[in-house]
């Protein structure tokens, strides 16, 4: 979307159209399911647990690092990411309110 479409739209319109932008990758569901599993993770690590080249992941990395869905700090030369669990529960709230109209709306369609 460009600048300018996202001007029409409120910051947290956008905040969640780029969560689910950066969603839309297996790979990147992948990196999320690692750092899920060991609650932080060295970049390198990554390299030995996923099927892509280092500057596959790096790139992912940082698309999920734009997304706000991953947060990392840099130690010596290596740089550990962990999710980012106050976005995750944003979105997991923005959800719910899908899921709720849901569970209270009169069926319109067949």
């Amino acid at each position: 979307m460009g600048i300018t479409k996202a001007a029409y739209f409120t910051d947290a319109q956008n905040e969640l159209a780029d969560i689910a932008k950066a969603l839309g990758n297996p790979a990147r569901i992948a990196i999320l399911d690692h750092l899920a599993k060991v609650n932080s993770c060295i970049c390198g690590d990554l390299v030995t647990e996923l099927p892509l080249a280092q500057a596959t992941i790096s790139q992912h990395l940082k698309e999920l690092k734009n997304a706000k869905l991953i947060k990392g700090n840099i130690d010596g030369n290596a740089v550990c990411y962990c999710i980012n669990h106050e976005v995750f529960n944003k979105f997991k709230a923005y959800l719910n309110i899908f899921s709720n109209a849901n569970d209270n709306a009169n069926t319109c369609c067949p």
